[in-house]
């Protein structure tokens, strides 16, 4: 119902997006298509922030964000999931080299650079504390589906106690 926790979410959204823009363009670190996804899902995410913080109070924007925020996250989780069993070699898969972005977004043709996979899905070209990125994009992903959990709960107990 206030607008700084769903800024909160918003800056946390755009740290990891211009993290992951460092680790391209200063580390020289390729993404791949699922990076790229998992790009994408974190870009939900911030937009859903930047949704809910216009008007919290207006119970549309506030559920098109929450929406937006748990559709984002839970995406993203799939995909990061995806991601590291390509590259401990659990899941026989592969994956394209070409983002499939839908006809009516085409983010790779609009934003290539941020949004066209250069990489190749079981490099593992980054580790920090025994987790590559693809993992700590679980774990990321995972904080933001408790926060999601956390905030729904709380407002249900809220208009419980009225």
């Amino acid at each position: 119902m206030q607008r700084w926790p769903w800024l909160v979410l918003a800056l946390s959204a755009l740290g990891l997006e211009l993290s992951a823009l460092y680790f391209q363009y200063f580390l020289e670190l390729d993404p791949c298509v699922l990076c790229v996804y998992e790009r994408t899902a974190v870009m939900g995410i911030l937009l859903a922030g930047i949704v809910g913080a216009i008007a919290p109070r207006l119970a549309v924007l506030r559920w098109t964000g929450l929406l937006l925020w748990g559709a984002s996250a839970v995406w993203g989780l799939f995909t990061a999931l995806k991601h590291v069993g390509i590259q401990i070699g659990e899941l026989d898969l592969t994956c394209s080299y070409m983002a499939d972005f839908p006809s009516w977004a085409p983010l790779d043709q609009w934003w290539p650079a941020v949004f066209m996979p250069t990489g190749f899905c079981g490099d593992i070209q980054w580790v920090f504390l025994g987790l590559s990125m693809p993992q700590w994009m679980v774990v990321i992903m995972i904080l933001y589906l408790v926060a999601l959990v956390a905030v729904v709960a709380g407002r249900v107990l809220a208009c419980r106690g009225r």
